[in-house]
């Protein structure tokens, strides 16, 4: 089997399990007509450190600041095990190499979308959720410094593992509720340029280089965790919370990594929907 007919064996099972994920969720939404749905939706702006690399613009590492907007909507019916979880992250990242005369720049868009079994204990206090994900971002890297082969494009999709805990208590009379979410990515796809490649030499000529590159926990570890805090003040339900994002691949020859730590702020809406 050739590398092209493996590469394209690996999107098709892919793209099967996405298939085999959104079905079930498009089947539970026919079947709930006539009950009531329960959204959590929060929306949330989170600010933190960046830690930047990318070996086809420049070997140097590039520290500054990542500022994310995140709209995290939850999705089940109450007395089934099945949800729904959609995320979106916005994300805008800069960094200065180590002599502050460089600037690397990301923006990237990330499309999370998982199907997950609830199992709800302690009276309810305590949800557990697991199941699988689907992970697909699009975006670009910018370097100032660079005359030829200024930017590298971000594109890759994967799927993997996914899982949450939610625990929910009084403290002071008061409701509060804690909550961690984990993301492992375990197989996918991604763009990148061969070592030396240019993008003329690739989209004007089509020179391909095996630029599909399939990604595994080997040649890409990468995870996304997130711990939150929600709490009502004035009326409204608050969150606060750290988000951890350390996405890294190697591929072509070519390194590339963006490591984030910051802290999250927004606020929490709890939905019903009935469908009639």
């Amino acid at each position: 089997m050739t590398n092209n007919e493996t590469k394209k064996g690996i999107l098709a099972a892919l793209l099967l399990l996405v298939t085999a994920w959104v079905a079930p969720s498009r089947a539970a939404a026919q079947d709930s007509l006539g009950t009531t749905k329960e959204v959590i939706n929060a929306q949330m702006i989170s600010l933190g450190s960046a830690n930047l690399l990318d070996t086809y613009l420049s070997p140097e590492k590039y520290n500054g600041v990542d500022l994310r907007y995140i709209s995290h909507t939850l999705r089940f019916t109450p007395g089934r095990r099945w949800a729904h979880r959609i995320t979106h992250y916005g994300v805008i990242a800069s960094g200065d190499d180590r002599n502050e005369k460089g600037n690397l720049m990301q923006g990237l868009y990330t499309l999370d979308v998982a199907f997950i079994r609830q199992y709800d204990l302690l009276g309810g206090r305590l949800h557990l959720l697991a199941g699988g994900m689907t992970d697909i971002n699009l975006g670009a890297v910018y370097n100032s410094r660079n005359q030829n082969n200024p930017a590298q494009i971000r594109m890759s999709m994967q799927i993997g593992p996914t899982a949450s805990a939610r625990y929910d208590f009084d403290l002071f009379r008061r409701p509060f509720s804690i909550g961690y979410e984990l993301s492992v990515p375990i197989l996918g796809l991604m763009f990148s340029p061969n070592y030396g490649q240019s993008y003329y030499e690739l989209f004007s000529r089509g020179n391909y280089e095996h630029n599909a590159v399939v990604t595994t926990p080997f040649n890409a570890p990468s995870l996304r965790q997130m711990l939150t805090l929600d709490f009502r003040l004035l009326g409204a339900r608050l969150r606060i919370g750290y988000l951890g994002d350390i996405q890294q691949a190697k591929a072509n020859h070519l390194k590339q990594h963006a490591y984030t730590h910051a802290l999250i702020i927004g606020y929490v809406k709890n939905l019903r929907i009935t469908h009639k």
